[in-house]
C-alpha cells in the first residue's frame, strides 16, 4: 500500500485532510479520539490488535489481508438528532464502493453490517466525543477461507471475505473508492441534513437486505422483536411489523437476526 500522502492524493476530493498509515495499532478509532484535530483526517492501520465493533465485541484480521481504518469528522453543520445516520451513511458508501472496485453485490444487514453472498464481510463502529465523530471500518479483503472465523457471529452470520467470494481487489484500490464514496455522501448529507431530500434513504432502502426478511431482533434486557422488516424511517430506526393488527414497532437499536 502507498504511503499516506500518496494515498491522499488518489482521492482526490476536498474533504479529506491527511491519510495516514501505520504498520500497527491497537484501534485505528481510539487513536483519533485520542488525538483530536481537524476534520478529515484519515488512519489506516496494516495490522489492528484490539479492533472493535458493535455492541463491544471485537474485530480479528489477519495482517496485511483486511481494510482496517477511521475517519475525523466534525459535523457540526447535521444536527445532533442526525448523527444516527452517520455509520448507516457508511455502510451505504461502503457496499457502494466494493460494488464498484470488486463488481459484487454488496448489501447492508440494519444497521450497517456489509454482506456479501449471505455472509459477513465488514462492520461499521461510529464514536462521538464532544463535536467530533469518529467512523472505524473494517474490511475482509484477502483473508483465506482457513482464516476466517469458523463458528458464525452473535448474530448468526458466516465471515466472508472478497477472496472468499470470488473478487480479485487490492486493498489500496478498494480503500480510495470507499473515501470517494464516502465523501460524496457525506458532503451530500451534510448540505442537507434530511435523509428524504438529500436521497440517503432512497439509497439504504436500495441497498438494504433486511427489508422484506422475517427478523428477530435482540434487545437489551433478554428482550426480542420477531417479525417482519418493513422499511427504514427518517430517524434510520428500523420498523418491524410483528402481526397484521398491531402498528409497526420502530427500533433505534438491537441485533437483527433474519429468520427466512
Amino acid at each position: 500500500m502507498r504511503d499516506g500522502p500518496a494515498l491522499l492524493a488518489a482521492c482526490a476530493g476536498g474533504l479529506w485532510t491527511s491519510v495516514e498509515v501505520v504498520d500497527r495499532t491497537g484501534s485505528t478509532n481510539a487513536d483519533l479520539l485520542a488525538r483530536g484535530g481537524p476534520e478529515g483526517q484519515v488512519l489506516v492501520a496494516q495490522e489492528q490488535t484490539a479492533g472493535r465493533g458493535r455492541m463491544g465485541r471485537s474485530w480479528v484480521s489477519q495482517p496485511g489481508t483486511a481494510l482496517t481504518f477511521s475517519v475525523l469528522l466534525r459535523p457540526t453543520a447535521i444536527p445532533p438528532a442526525r448523527h444516527g445516520w452517520l455509520p448507516l451513511l457508511t455502510g451505504v458508501a461502503v457496499a457502494t464502493a466494493v460494488r464498484c472496485a470488486a463488481g459484487v453485490a454488496a448489501a447492508l444487514k440494519w444497521p450497517n453490517d456489509v454482506l456479501v453472498g449471505g455472509g459477513k464481510l465488514a462492520g461499521i463502529l461510529a464514536e462521538r466525543s464532544g463535536d467530533t465523530v469518529v467512523v472505524g471500518i473494517g474490511l475482509n479483503v484477502g483473508t483465506s477461507r482457513e482464516a476466517l472465523p469458523a463458528a458464525p457471529g452473535p448474530t448468526g452470520l458466516r465471515a466472508t471475505s472478497l477472496l472468499v467470494e470470488g473478487a480479485d481487489v487490492a486493498r489500496e484500490a478498494l480503500l480510495i473508492e470507499v473515501l470517494r464514496q464516502l465523501e460524496r455522501c457525506y458532503l451530500q448529507f451534510r448540505a442537507d441534513p434530511d435523509p428524504g431530500r438529500s436521497g440517503l434513504l432512497a439509497s439504504y432502502r436500495a441497498l438494504c437486505d433486511t427489508l422484506g426478511h422475517e427478523v428477530r431482533v435482540e434487545l437489551p434486557g433478554d428482550r426480542a422483536v420477531i417479525g417482519t422488516a418493513e422499511d427504514v424511517d427518517e430517524e434510520g430506526r428500523l420498523l418491524v411489523r410483528e402481526s397484521a393488527t398491531t402498528p409497526p414497532t420502530p427500533l433505534s437499536a438491537g441485533d437483527v437476526i433474519h429468520v427466512r
